[in-house]
């Protein structure tokens, strides 16, 4: 069996764009959805217009992204498994950056080009002996291993910084000439699976993202469920979305729902990655918590309002997402959401 990381022979002799591998810090799977249009942006720009992509395998990468055209193979970075795992991952520590680096070896990279500030992952590019090697910089430590400046200051501004520096970079770098907002493409026959499934729910629909990768981002089963009873009661209908750790969180939001109403309520927590999106691109609006799944909905053009406290916030998208800001997570009502998303409902059918 040939290397699964050897250079690739399909690409063509003539084409002399340095053949690419990119590396996202980041651990979540909104973090990737934020960094797609930068990454397709670097592949425009590589050997057969394709990169291979290096990320944790908490972001769904491989899930997401492994059938495009422009992404010749997905790396999982296992250097900082889930909690829950409680295991090391195998990526960890100086050992552990010295086994990638030498995974990256074996790919014969003429680029690497890191969506990170982080010395480690400046370290691991240059003991992977790729000759073009591309970061933030913003850390004097890792410019000590990067070596195609122009470099990027850290953002210090009033949203979650991934965004804004990846932007910063992309354009730095000559990728792009401005921020990209975040799109996410998806296979027909999924929405098409998702149109059928969803059919019986009245409109508008509306997708609550329930999951979360923290205890205090959780909006709460409550709060969730009087949000749908108001919802339902004005004519509209609601999906329960997540994965399958949410199935037990949906079944008790169900179950503050009077059982006459609940002809109007749909739990998704069974579908794969892209069935989960493609569902979000069939609802009318998404509210949720900070998760993932806010951000998806956001980048199939769908109203996002993520339920985010006082945290940063989340300015990727100007058009479709919303934050739902407050001192504590806990003042955020139910009616002050319910407004909102009147608020939405009425512009929407207003435009």
């Amino acid at each position: 069996m040939p290397d699964p990381l050897s250079h690739s022979p399909n690409a063509p002799e003539q084409d002399h764009r340095p053949r690419t591998v990119v590396v996202l810090q980041y651990a979540g799977i909104g973090d990737l959805i934020w960094h797609i249009p930068y990454f397709k942006a670097v592949a425009a720009q590589s050997q057969g217009q394709r990169i291979t992509l290096l990320a944790q395998p908490s972001t769904l990468a491989r899930h997401f992204l492994g059938a495009e055209p422009w992404i010749e193979r997905v790396i999982d970075h296992d250097h900082r498994p889930r909690r829950t795992e409680k295991r090391k991952g195998k990526h960890a520590g100086l050992l552990g950056m010295w086994r990638m680096a030498q995974e990256l070896r074996q790919g014969r990279f003429d680029r690497i080009v890191l969506f990170s500030g982080r010395p480690s992952r400046g370290l691991i590019a240059a003991l992977s002996g790729i000759p073009q090697r591309l970061g933030f910089g913003y850390n004097r430590l890792q410019r000590l291993f990067l070596n195609k400046p122009p470099y990027i200051e850290r953002y210090r501004g009033p949203s979650l910084a991934f965004y804004p520096e990846a932007s910063a970079f992309a354009v730095a770098q000559g990728f792009c000439d401005a921020p990209i907002v975040p799109r996410l493409d998806l296979p027909a026959e999924q929405v098409s699976k998702m149109t059928a499934r969803l059919a019986n729910l009245p409109r508008p629909l509306y997708a609550f993202a329930i999951g979360t990768s923290e205890t205090y981002k959780q909006w709460g089963a409550q709060n969730f469920a009087d949000l749908a009873c108001a919802l339902i009661a004005e004519g509209g209908g609601v999906m329960l979305l997540g994965g399958p750790g949410e199935t037990a969180l949906a079944q008790e939001i169900e179950g503050l729902i009077p059982e006459k109403v609940r002809h109007s309520l749909a739990i998704v927590t069974d579908a794969p990655v892209l069935g989960s999106a493609a569902a979000l691109q069939v609802a009318d609006f998404c509210v949720g918590n900070d998760t993932g799944m806010t951000n998806v909905a956001a980048a199939v053009g769908r109203p996002s309002f993520v339920i985010i406290g006082s945290r940063p916030t989340l300015d990727q998208d100007p058009v479709n997402m919303h934050n739902v800001t407050a001192e504590k997570l806990s003042d955020i009502t139910v009616e002050r959401v319910l407004d909102l998303l009147r608020e939405a409902r009425h512009g929407a059918r207003h435009a």
